[in-house]
């Protein structure tokens, strides 16, 4: 049975274009619940990790659950995840104090922007976690994955939880390092807590953020998990190109510029690479003896840890922009959600107005449902749009 891996890719609401795509691809193959997963392998960083945890509670179902992951999207009110944090502004300011707690009670550390109460409960309650545990038990999935950003030595850690007689070849690269253990909540909302906008997560000893700051896309743990083919999720529209004519650009197009270059990391260079060593690989094989090329594969395990090998991919991109989405929708229904009026006059100067241009950030803090409903239609579509492609993919 070939091993396939599912990577996704942070971006905040996001999030649920990715949700749109996978309703699509379990449309397009008449997925059931009676089916088999037809994902493996599960990775998924910042946004991506809560998605990804949600699929692996439901890996048991042919069609991953994914409805209710839509509809969990599609629930989600901004007035809850819009409001400001009193407390956590004082403390990013240095003028609050932290009180003393029990670590395991209370893992938030430091002051944020946003209070991460809602984020909190969504990772909490709305996926059930002894179901995915179970899951990853009995081998309905090989593993799952969740990157995050040790504040201390700047190294990304991939948390990992495998199934049985599953084995995670962490890579050689200093920059990061294997975690194997059982996965919590926390280890989600670590590689979910975008610096100043949500609070950085305490585990064990380390003190972690958002695993999109250095590995957005991670492919790597889906490779060396054994994945033979790769489902990749970008949700960073394709390259514009720009005329350069950027003048007097507010605070909100500088702020959502830098998370998209900082996030949003450059997928199409990865793949690229990985499509080189496919044609590499291709032609070893084919001018190569058996033993000639087993010679070489050792030279690589012992540099790598793990083989090469021919990987198949398939990778979605949004057809529409969808930072222009979460602007548009954000300066449109700011008055609309019963924010307190100094969250709406913060949120309001930042997002400026219709001359100030864009504001990518609100895609990555918009947690709203009508803004997601959106955002599904545009992956639903996306997908379906390639429904041959798809039908070859999975044979």
């Amino acid at each position: 049975m070939t091993c396939t891996g599912l990577v996704l890719s942070g971006g905040g609401t996001r999030g649920a274009y990715e949700a749109g795509v996978l309703a699509g691809i379990v449309d397009v193959l008449g997925l059931t619940d009676r089916d088999r997963s037809p994902i493996d392998v599960f990775v998924g960083s910042s946004v991506g990790a809560i998605n990804a945890a949600w699929l692996v509670s439901h890996c048991d179902r042919g069609d991953l659950g994914v409805q209710g992951l839509v509809d969990l999207w599609t629930s989600l009110d901004p007035a809850d995840f819009l409001r400001l944090s009193w407390s956590g502004w004082r403390r990013l300011r240095g003028r609050g104090r932290q009180r003393r707690r029990d670590p395991a009670a209370n893992p938030r550390i430091g002051g944020s922007l946003l209070d991460p109460a809602p984020l909190e409960r969504l990772v909490e309650d709305c996926i059930d976690w002894e179901r995915l545990h179970r899951n990853i038990a009995t081998g309905r999935a090989r593993a799952l994955v969740v990157p995050a950003l040790e504040v201390a030595d700047g190294v990304t850690a991939m948390f990992c939880e495998c199934s049985p007689g599953t084995h995670f070849t962490a890579s050689r690269d200093p920059s990061r390092r294997g975690v194997v253990g059982p996965l919590t909540p926390q280890h989600v909302l670590a590689s979910a807590a975008i610096p100043l906008l949500y609070p950085a997560r305490r585990i064990g000893p380390g003190l972690y953020f958002d695993g999109g700051l250095r590995f957005n896309t991670p492919l790597a743990p889906a490779i060396r998990l054994g994945a033979e083919r790769l489902v990749v999720f970008s949700p960073l529209k394709a390259h514009r190109g720009s005329d350069g004519a950027v003048v007097d650009p507010g605070v909100g197009f500088l702020a959502g510029k830098l998370l998209n270059a900082v996030l949003l990391d450059p997928i199409q260079y990865d793949l690229q690479v990985l499509d080189r060593f496919n044609a590499l690989l291709s032609v070893l094989e084919e001018t190569l003896t058996p033993d000639e090329l087993a010679r070489v594969q050792a030279v690589i395990v012992n540099k790598r840890g793990v083989p090469y090998r021919c990987l198949r991919r398939l990778l979605f991109t949004p057809s529409e922009d969808l930072g222009s989405l979460g602007t548009a929708h954000l300066r449109a229904h700011l008055d609309d959600w019963g924010l307190d009026w100094f969250s709406r006059y913060a949120l309001r100067r930042a997002v400026g107005g219709p001359d100030d241009g864009e504001a990518d950030w609100t895609s990555f803090v918009l947690f709203d449902g009508e803004l997601a409903r959106r955002l599904v239609e545009v992956g639903h579509r996306d997908a379906t749009a390639r429904s041959e492609e798809l039908r070859r993919f999975w044979g």
